[in-house]
C-alpha cells in the first residue's frame, strides 16, 4: 500500500491539468510534490491496515480498531477515504483470477512494464481510453476490445484514439465483441477469444499482458456501519464545517456529498483547509485562533523551515 489514492493507484502517469499554479503535471508527481510538502510536519502514515471498528469513548474521544486488532485512539477522525474501498469490476471467466499475479492487470503501476509487448485492453469507458493512448507509445500493439461500438469516454480521447486506429502505422486495433473463453500457458495468459456478437466465428487475439477496466465498484465497508448519515453511498457533511452528522468526524474528497459538490482534487484541498480549521475550533472552542498565513507569520515559517530566508 502507497499514500496518493486514485492517483497512485489507477493512473500514476495520466497529466492532471488543472492544479493551480502547475499547467501540467503527473499524478505521481502530484502525489510526491505534496508528501514533499508534508514532510516538516513529520506525519506517520500506517498503511495496510483497515480501520473496522469506530468507537466513541465516555471522554468523547474515539477508539479506532483495525482488521488487526490495533487500537488508535483520537479526539477527531477525517475520513477521506475516496471512493471507499473501491474495487475493480473483474473479468468474469473461470479460473481467470489465478492470473492477477502475473498478467492479468486492473490497474497500471508502471507503464514501461508493457514496453515491446502485445497488450490488450478491456473496456469502453475513460481509463480504457487513457491507457489505449498512453501505451500505444509504448506497446509493440494494443488491442482494446470492447461490447459496443460506442465508447463512454472523453470525446477528445475517442477522437485520438480513433486517429490512431485508422493510421496504418501506429500499433492500435479495435475490436467488437465479447471475450467467451482465453488460453493461458506457464501462468500466464495467452490469448484471449473475441466473439461477435451476431453471426460469426470468434477471433484469437495473442497477447503478452491483459488490462481489464470495466469501472470501480464503490465499497463503504464498515463506515457504512458507523451511523453516519450515508446519502448514496456518501457521507452528508456540513458544508461550512465538512463534519459529518457525528461531532468530531469529518468527512473530505470524493467520499462526502453536499448541494453543489463536485469531484476535483481542487475541492479536495478547499475541503480539507476548512475541515483543518474547523478541527481546531472543535478540540479548542474557548480560543479565538487566529487566521495566519506562510507569507507572513514567523512561526509558520519556522514550522516549515524557512524562517532564517524570510528574514
Amino acid at each position: 500500500p502507497v499514500i496518493g489514492g486514485q492517483c497512485s493507484m489507477l493512473y500514476p502517469d495520466k497529466a492532471i491539468y488543472d492544479i493551480p499554479g502547475l499547467p501540467i503535471v503527473g499524478a505521481q508527481e502530484l502525489i510526491d510534490r505534496l508528501a514533499e510538502q508534508l514532510k516538516p510536519f513529520d506525519p506517520t502514515f500506517h498503511l495496510g491496515h483497515r480501520v473496522t471498528r469506530l468507537t466513541r469513548l465516555e471522554d468523547n474521544s474515539f477508539e479506532l480498531t483495525t482488521e488487526g486488532d490495533i487500537c488508535f485512539q483520537t479526539r477527531a477522525v477525517v475520513i477521506a477515504a475516496g471512493l471507499g474501498a473501491f474495487k475493480p469490476r473483474p473479468l468474469r471467466l473461470g479460473g481467470i483470477d489465478q492470473f492477477e499475479q502475473t498478467n492479468l492487470h486492473y490497474h497500471v503501476a508502471d507503464k514501461l512494464h508493457f514496453k515491446d509487448k502485445k497488450v490488450v485492453i478491456l473496456g469502453g469507458g475513460d481509463s480504457a481510453l487513457d491507457w489505449v493512448l498512453e501505451l500505444a507509445v509504448v506497446a509493440k500493439h494494443v488491442h482494446i476490445v470492447h461490447r459496443r461500438d460506442e465508447f463512454r469516454a472523453a470525446p477528445a480521447s475517442i477522437a485520438k484514439m480513433q486517429e490512431l486506429i485508422d493510421d496504418p502505422n501506429q500499433p492500435v486495433d479495435c475490436l467488437i465483441g465479447r471475450i467467451p473463453s482465453y488460453q493461458s500457458d506457464q501462468g500466464k495468459i495467452t490469448a484471449i477469444d473475441v466473439a461477435p456478437f451476431g453471426e460469426g466465428e470468434p477471433q484469437r487475439i495473442e497477447l503478452d499482458e491483459l488490462l481489464v477496466f470495466y469501472g470501480l465498484s464503490p465499497d463503504l465497508g464498515p463506515i457504512a456501519d458507523w451511523g453516519l448519515d450515508i446519502e448514496r453511498k456518501h457521507i452528508s457533511v456540513n458544508l461550512e464545517t465538512f463534519q459529518t452528522n457525528i461531532p468530531g468526524i469529518y468527512a473530505i474528497g470524493d467520499i462526502n456529498t453536499y448541494p453543489g459538490k463536485k469531484k476535483l482534487i481542487l475541492s479536495g484541498f478547499h475541503e480539507g483547509a476548512l475541515a483543518a480549521f474547523a478541527i481546531q475550533q472543535y478540540l479548542d472552542p474557548d480560543t479565538k485562533h487566529k487566521l495566519q498565513y506562510t507569507t507572513t507569520s514567523s512561526a509558520l515559517q519556522k514550522r516549515l523551515g524557512v524562517h532564517d530566508t524570510a528574514e
